[in-house]
Parts: C-alpha cells; sequence; structure tokens
C-alpha cells in the first residue's frame, strides 16, 4: 500500500539558482508541512551538510539530493539523484566537470545579448548568482527583469535565452550514463526530472526511458511544480510501464517565481511506488527530542 506523504524532493537553493538559503528553504518547508525534503540543487552538492542540519534543527528527514544537467539527443535533460552520500569523491568529481563550462557559456550568452543591445548582461547576472561557478540562464533571466527589458522570467523566456532567440548558447553538459552511474555508486537513487519539459517526440521519450532504465536509472517525476495536472498521469502510466518508482517535487526556487510552493503538491497516483518506499534506508532521520520527565 502507498504510504502518503508531503515528500519535497526537488528545490534549489543560493548555492546554485534559488533566491533563498537552504535554512530558509528548510523552514518554508516544514512551515508548509512538509514531512520528508530533499535539496537538489544544479550540478552541486555545497549545500547538503546545511540543508541537513538545518532540516534536523527543525524536526524534519532528509534525502540528499542534486540535480544533474545531462545532454541527450538534442535537449539538455536533468537527472535528479536522491539518498547518496554527500561526501562521495567520484560524485565530487563528475559535478565539478559538468560545472566548469558554465563560464565560458555565460561569456557568450552576455556577448549575444550585447548584439541586441543589452550591455553589462555577464556582470548583471553575477549578482543574482550565490555561486558564481553555477551562473545559469535563470541568472540572466533576473537580470533583465531586475533592468526592465522583460516584466518577468516567463517573458524572458519567450523572448531570449532559448533557442532560436538571443542568448542562446547550447552546452554539452554530463552524459546520461555516467550521471545515473555517479549517482548509483554514491549509494543514491536517480530519478528523470519533470520529462514533460523536455518536448520530446515520442520515440524520443521512449528512447531517454529505456536508457534511462538500462543504465540502472530507477524513478521518474510524475506530479511536480514543471508539470500541468493533466500531465500527471500521463507520467504515472510511462512510470508503470518501465517500472520505475514515482518521485514529488515542487521545483521550487524562489518565492517570487515559483508557483508552485514548497509541500503545495497532491499526493502521487495510489497505483504508484513512491521513491521513498525504496529509499526509507537513506532517509536521514530528524533526532527525536529528549523527553524531561515530570517532576512531582
Amino acid at each position: 500500500m502507498t504510504i502518503l506523504l508531503n515528500a519535497d524532493l526537488h528545490c534549489h537553493s543560493t548555492v546554485s539558482d534559488g533566491t533563498l538559503t537552504p535554512e530558509d528553504l528548510a523552514a518554508r518547508a516544514h512551515a508548509n508541512g512538509v514531512q520528508l525534503w530533499a535539496l537538489t540543487d544544479h550540478d552541486e552538492i555545497g549545500g547538503q551538510h546545511r540543508a541537513i542540519a538545518a532540516a534536523h534543527a527543525l524536526g524534519l528527514d532528509y534525502l540528499t539530493g542534486v540535480e544533474i544537467s545531462v545532454s541527450f539527443l538534442h535537449a539538455t535533460v536533468h537527472i535528479v539523484g536522491l539518498g547518496f552520500d554527500a561526501d562521495d569523491a567520484q560524485l565530487h568529481q563528475g559535478l565539478a566537470e559538468t560545472r566548469g563550462g558554465r563560464g565560458g557559456r555565460a561569456q557568450e550568452i552576455a556577448r549575444q545579448l550585447a548584439q541586441v543591445g543589452i550591455c553589462d548582461a555577464y556582470e548583471g547576472a553575477l549578482r543574482h548568482a550565490g555561486n558564481p561557478e553555477l551562473i545559469s540562464r535563470t541568472h540572466f533571466a533576473r537580470f533583465l527583469v531586475e533592468t526592465g527589458v522583460c516584466s518577468d522570467t516567463p517573458e524572458v523566456f519567450r523572448r531570449y535565452l532559448t533557442e532560436g532567440h538571443p542568448g542562446y548558447v547550447p552546452h554539452q553538459w554530463a552524459a546520461l550514463g555516467d550521471a545515473v552511474r555517479w549517482i548509483r555508486e554514491a549509494g543514491g537513487m536517480a530519478v528523470i526530472a519533470h520529462p514533460a519539459r523536455y518536448r520530446f517526440s515520442p520515440t524520443e521519450e521512449y528512447a531517454l526511458f529505456s536508457e534511462f532504465k538500462g543504465h540502472g536509472g530507477q524513478g521518474v517525476e510524475v506530479v511536480t511544480g514543471s508539470h500541468a495536472p493533466s500531465e500527471y498521469p500521463v507520467y504515472a502510466a510511462m512510470a508503470q510501464e518501465f517500472g520505475l518508482a514515482a518521485s514529488r517535487g515542487s521545483d521550487f526556487h524562489s518565492p517570487g517565481e515559483s508557483h508552485t510552493d514548497l509541500g503545495g503538491l497532491p499526493d502521487l497516483p495510489g497505483q504508484l511506488t513512491p521513491v521513498w518506499e525504496l529509499l526509507e534506508h537513506r532517509i536521514l532521520r530528524a533526532p527525536q527530542a529528549a523527553v524531561t520527565p515530570s517532576v512531582h
């Protein structure tokens, strides 16, 4: 029987492209009724020990997390890792190599934006990046909103930074097999993040799921802030077809940008196996508060 749990296993802090610290995210998750939380910064696990400490201080159970950028076919795909050893040397090395190209990519994005009259975009984006190694399109988007070029981030991605528009710079990320291997060999579970976002053809999507499963991937996000409710049953069916456990996460980045708050998603469909059932042994349980005997 499926265990109903308010688990939020996908969100981002200032360590990558979120606007809240790991500590503030833990507090927000706790306040919103989250029972099991994971911080999944992009290509970086430097915030994990802070997140664990903050979660446990609030009595909140925790799973280690990361979101790894992967190049697959013509797209960037994201693979979430859950329940791994946050001190695993091979995982740290793989993520460092994946982050390595972000600086040059950011400079090229800025150059393209300058060609259409948007100056100083690199410096502007850098002001929004808590970790300069992880400067990303999100940071450029915040700069474009801050300077009034666009009214909000959806407008940014309609006009800039996406294929066919100024500021689009593709990047060669990690290989799918490598990302899954790093996670598995660190003791964790690999999960396909928000599959509906990739806009693959049915054949391409089948190839992604097949190759992912072949490399040892075990889960897929079904209920996520990056999916429309109509897409939940689509990926519930895909999870069943490929024998994958189901994950749930808001993909929360910022109070002012994210349309789904931490802990604000509906339950997983009941016929699925939640990832936390398979990761029971990897959950970092909050210490139980000591009970002080009554004095009579």
